[in-house]
């Protein structure tokens, strides 16, 4: 049976820099893909246990049927009191019960690109999408400030409230020249409020109101793997995780490693499903137009990048790859592997990668959905 974890990231006071593949250094998004995630992750681990056990650890991902553990894109959750609201991305695919007549709500349904896990589960695990639900998303098109639907006190139209994106200035000086270049970078700041930060609240002085959580499948369970993975994710809390490190940015602490709550165990442990929505990115090099079949339903998202590695000490670019996004819906179970993205440079002539390779994490997590035929 497999065992997953439930893991909330504390961000404090601490900005962060999320960047997209095609968009400029003054963007920024307000969570982190698995793959990058997975990337920081074994980045951080490499330092605290060596060449040699990353290799050993990513040998079981690349020369085994089943990896060593599965891990979700980071997503948004927001806290009122002692009540966590989760967010999970919104399906391609209309839920169950959509109307066809949308006109008067189509758009405020388009805007919804996450929805709280008690909606989430209730449109694609439950009843579908019911004549109340357009009345609440009428409701919020003509009046945005009504609080009084169902949608609304879920947190369905309040997702932006978790955090605020700003522009920090900043100015970069020609070593040689001198000469100054004036630009911005884009940040974003989770939501907080001074208070006595004991736990589980985390910082000192901080009462967090919002911040990342991920999910994690082990096959079965591992303790000491866990404890070592823990140990990699508090040193990259304290590095920093995204861009703009240097500055403060991405730092956090690690707020909560669990087992699944109740509502969560139910959404995973789903059995009424007849297809599998992502909520990690998706690779694999065996996909063809026969195992998508006609009702799969996705989205692609480019990855390139930096590679930023311990051993190497050389900032070279990741080969560009194509991956299937968080809320894709496939009819079968995705499984996925790793993608060697390793740079020319680091490839010999015999085929070697010296001194070492580059993957890129398309290994999926998917949650059991329950669709129209």
């Amino acid at each position: 049976m497999s065992n997953w974890k439930l893991v909330r990231l504390n961000f404090g006071r601490n900005p962060t820099h999320f960047g997209e593949t095609g968009i400029g250094l003054e963007q920024k998004s307000e969570r982190v893909r698995s793959d990058t995630l997975f990337s920081a992750w074994i980045s951080a681990y490499a330092k605290s246990f060596g060449k040699a056990r990353v290799e050993a650890l990513l040998e079981q991902f690349t020369n085994t049927a089943e990896p060593l553990f599965r891990v979700s894109s980071t997503f948004v959750y927001r806290r009122l009191g002692e009540t966590f609201i989760d967010y999970l991305p919104k399906l391609v695919e209309r839920p169950p019960g959509y109307m066809s007549d949308d006109l008067r709500f189509a758009k405020t349904f388009k805007k919804l690109k996450y929805l709280p896990k008690e909606v989430w589960q209730r449109w694609y695990q439950g009843s579908g999408f019911t004549l109340q639900d357009a009345q609440d998303l009428e409701t919020y098109t003509a009046e945005p400030a009504d609080k009084s639907t169902a949608l609304a006190q879920a947190g369905c139209f309040d997702y932006a409230e978790a955090f605020k994106g700003y522009e920090l200035p900043k100015v970069a000086i020609d070593r040689t020249t001198r000469a100054t270049n004036f630009y911005h970078t884009g940040l974003i700041q989770f939501a907080w409020q001074p208070g006595k930060g004991t736990a589980p609240w985390g910082h000192e002085g901080v009462k967090n109101l919002a911040g990342l959580y991920f999910l994690i499948q082990f096959p079965d369970a591992a303790a000491e793997l866990e404890t070592d993975l823990m140990q990699a994710l508090a040193i990259l809390g304290e590095e920093g995780l995204g861009g703009e490190r240097s500055s403060g940015a991405g730092r956090f602490t690690i707020l909560s490693w669990e087992a699944l709550p109740k509502d969560w165990n139910e959404i995973v442990s789903f059995t009424g499903g007849n297809h599998h929505s992502l909520v990690s990115l998706f690779w694999d090099d065996a996909i063809d137009l026969a195992w998508l079949g006609d009702s799969a339903r996705y989205t692609l998202q480019e990855r390139g990048g930096w590679i930023a590695s311990p051993f190497s000490g050389r900032q070279l670019r990741r080969q560009m790859i194509r991956m299937f996004a968080e809320g894709s819906v496939f009819p079968k179970e995705p499984r996925g592997q790793l993608a060697d993205v390793t740079p020319p440079e680091f490839i010999q002539a015999d085929g070697r990668r010296v001194p070492h390779a580059i993957y890129r994490n398309g290994v999926a997590l998917s949650l059991p959905v329950s669709l129209s035929s």
